[in-house]
């Protein structure tokens, strides 16, 4: 289940524009009308993004009399961060692994024949 909302997530992040709203939604909640500002586009395409990501868990909407503000649902990025970290994990582990391997082959002395073989 954590990968399907992972790919959700990502999927909705792959688009410039809704990664302009969510970065925009981190400074503060907004409405569409406000999100769609400076964007030459209509709010129906903004509010079609808004719900790409309300799908992916990225933002939530409420209702503030007659407002009904966009909000950043931050905790969905813990989500990604683990899943990110894990793999950076595991490539610094490959990392040092291969400079562990590289400091054996340099501390290693050439043989006679290796030599010969460098130098035809």
């Amino acid at each position: 289940m954590a990968d399907d909302r992972l790919s959700l997530v990502f999927s909705a992040l792959a688009d410039s524009t809704r990664r302009d709203i969510v970065a925009r939604l981190a400074s503060g909640d907004a409405t569409v009308n406000e999100l769609a500002e400076p964007y030459d586009v209509t709010v129906q395409a903004v509010s079609k993004h808004i719900r790409v990501l309300e799908s992916a868990g990225l933002v939530s909407r409420s209702r503030d009399a007659q407002r009904r503000p966009c909000h950043l649902e931050a905790e969905v990025f813990d989500l990604m961060t683990k899943w990110i970290e894990r793999y950076r994990r595991e490539a610094e582990d490959r990392f040092r692994r291969l400079d562990a391997l590289l400091e054996q082959m340099d501390d290693q002395p050439v043989t006679g024949d290796a030599t010969k073989e460098a130098a035809s």
